[in-house]
């Protein structure tokens, strides 16, 4: 039995897709005004484990993730640089796959982005304004929340008699509004210079929350089984983008489930330009492999918070290391029952991972069935991307040694020991050691691996 944490109900929830054996799933995806950051790709984490679980219980997953590429730190970003939206963009664009794929992400079957779906969102507002749940004021388009008796029901904030406290998260808008709490659906171009587009509606630009409306709609239909994203977003992001999908198709409501990851905070605290910890996922990616990355997003459960650490990314390369080695390419096609019965429920993956950790010692063992399921687990996690062999010279190449030179030092220090010379032995491991290179002794001889 599937089931998921649905934030519209507030509870666990046995999964049944609209349309059995399919699934449609919507992702907010990134903003493309910088280079992402961890933050964000927490989110893509959670969403490809969502999609990889969807489709190694058998469903066909039909899945979309949006790209926001206009929006206002965008506009003056480009115009700043004095770059077209699309041209600023690009090397946004091609950044966020490269670290999508270098994380293990699968990528989604439909990526559209803002920019193109232009037609759709004017479409929507006009279904929103013939129904008046939208109007016009001052060359702008707004939503009237007062049409919606149920808004709030995603979020659970109640904004009766709360309307000035509310509108300071709402809408930041210079326009004139009926009520505070509305939100602009198109916006009036504040000059010449910013860029717009012509529509029957007139000519303008989208706001935010009707972008992720019209691209689900054009894409998975009126109503779909999954939407998924930061909790970040719950509000205003996606309680707006209820309200709005609900008016226009007479629904009462966008997804069936919604699923929200939760925040992620650096070394105990928010991170922040400001505070000076806010970390891209390529400044990770320029000391740490993506797969380590990965684990230290996994070992903390999506709904929770994560405190990203130093001393996190060590343990899960050191962790990493020892799974290549012990699943040492094996070809195992069948994931562990204990594994299948954590991602059951609601994604439990530190429950996952306590159960991996009990396959790893038996696979150690020698027992080739374990050894198959342990393997098969990891890759239905993402992990075992490549061979054994090749993440192991990886990173010794990452680590800046020679592995001849290392392989000599050994050969020295072995020969020491069998002359017994101990300090000899002591000085070369000593040597090593300070190389980032851990020895370990056994009967069979000595090997050795780079420390972190």
């Amino acid at each position: 039995m599937l089931r998921f944490r649905n934030t519209l109900s507030g509870k666990v929830e046995e999964f049944h897709p609209m349309n059995e054996g399919e699934v449609r799933f919507y992702y907010c995806g990134p903003t493309v005004w910088e280079y992402g950051h961890i933050g964000n790709f927490r989110s893509a984490v959670a969403a490809d484990i969502v999609r990889r679980y969807l489709k190694f219980k058998g469903y066909k997953v039909l899945h979309v993730m949006n790209i926001t590429d206009v929006e206002d730190r965008i506009i003056a970003k480009s115009q700043q640089a004095g770059l077209s939206i699309d041209d600023y963009t690009a090397k946004y664009i091609d950044a966020l796959w490269e670290d999508f794929d270098a994380l293990g992400c699968e990528r989604p079957e439909i990526v559209p982005r803002a920019t193109r779906h232009i037609p759709e969102m004017v479409s929507l507002i006009e279904k929103l304004l013939e129904t008046n749940h939208a109007y016009a004021s001052d060359g702008s388009i707004y939503y009237r929340i007062a049409s919606f008796p149920d808004y709030g029901k995603l979020s659970k904030i109640n904004f009766a008699g709360n309307i000035a406290g509310a509108s300071e998260r709402i809408d930041t808008d210079k326009y004139e509004k009926e009520d505070a709490r509305d939100f602009a659906l198109w916006k009036e171009p504040a000059n010449e210079n910013e860029p717009a587009w012509d529509a029957p509606i007139g000519r303008g630009r989208p706001g935010w929350h009707i972008e992720c409306s019209a691209m689900a709609w054009k894409h998975l239909g009126e109503q779909f089984d999954i939407h998924g994203g930061g909790i970040d977003l719950v509000f205003p992001h996606h309680e707006n983008e209820l309200a709005q999908s609900a008016c226009a198709f007479h629904a009462d409501r966008m997804a069936n489930v919604w699923m929200h990851n939760g925040f992620l905070q650096v070394e105990g605290d928010k991170m922040s330009k400001s505070e000076g910890n806010f970390v891209t996922i390529r400044e990770l990616l320029a000391d740490w492999p993506g797969e380590v990355l990965r684990l230290s997003m996994l070992k903390t459960h999506y709904r929770s918070p994560i405190d990203w650490t130093l001393k996190a990314m060590e343990e899960s390369a050191k962790t990493l290391d020892d799974w290549y080695w012990v699943a040492a390419d094996a070809k195992g096609e069948t994931p562990s029952d204990a594994v299948i019965e954590a991602l059951s429920d609601d994604l439990n993956t530190p429950q996952m991972i306590t159960s991996l950790h009990s396959l790893r010692n038996r696979a150690a063992s020698g027992a080739e069935q374990d050894r198959k399921e342990f393997a098969a687990s990891l890759r239905l996690l993402g992990f075992l991307s490549e061979s054994a062999a090749e993440w192991k010279s990886r990173k010794q190449q990452a680590s800046g040694v020679d592995p001849k030179q290392i392989d000599g030092l050994i050969s020295d220090r072995t020969a020491a020991r069998a002359r017994k010379d101990f300090k000899e032995s002591d000085r070369i491991r000593d040597e090593l050691a300070a190389m980032g290179v851990v020895i370990k002794d056994s009967k069979d001889g000595t090997t050795w691996e780079i420390a972190r």
